[in-house]
Order: C-alpha cells, then structure tokens, then sequence
C-alpha cells in the first residue's frame, strides 16, 4: 500500500509532510506535491502533517479522486525528489478546501 496527494494540495503545497519522511519519497512540482508510490513504504507519518488533509492512503482516497494514484506515479518519475519544508504560497489558506483545482494543476 502507498499514499497519495490529491487534488487539495493543488495551490496549497504545504509541505509540513516533507520532512517526516524517512525514505524521501515526495517530489515537487510548480503548484503540487506528489508521493512516489516506489519508494513509500506505508510509514503513515506524512497523513496526519497534512494540514490540508491532502494526503491519503490508496484505500482511503476519496470518492472521485482516484485518479490521483496515477497522477503521483506519472509526475513523480518527472519531478525533483524535495526532503527539506519549504515556506507554502502566500495565498495557500484561500486556496485550501476549493474544488475542482485539478485544472489548476501546473507541469
């Protein structure tokens, strides 16, 4: 089993989760982190550092999101591996909790 960011991450780019990684599994793109299901190992401590509660078990993602399990794997092959927290957009709270941020999406 893996995790996966989804689609409420988009524009919030928290990245509290980075650093309780142990296995450096998060790769980061323009406006999005993504989990590399390769080398998760299922550590569960990213989950709760969340505080857009963006992170989710591949059992546990969701309704409608599923998607994002493909997503992760395909951007985390073409992004840098990022292991140290970095300061979130200034506008991240105003972006937390809006849907429909998929096509926001940045490559």
């Amino acid at each position: 089993m893996t995790f996966v960011v989804t689609e409420n991450c988009i524009k919030c780019k928290y990245m509290d989760c980075v650093e309780v990684c142990p296995v450096d599994c998060f790769h980061e793109g323009p406006n999005f982190l993504v989990i590399d299901p390769d080398e998760c190992i299922d550590c569960t401590l990213c989950e709760p550092e969340c505080p857009a509660e963006a992170i989710h078990s591949e059992e546990e993602v969701p309704k409608g999101q599923e998607h994002f399990l493909k997503l992760n794997a395909e951007l985390a092959k073409n992004w840098p591996v990022i292991t140290e927290r970095k300061t979130p957009p200034a506008d991240a709270k105003d972006w937390d909790g809006k849907p429909d941020k998929l096509k926001l999406l940045q490559r």
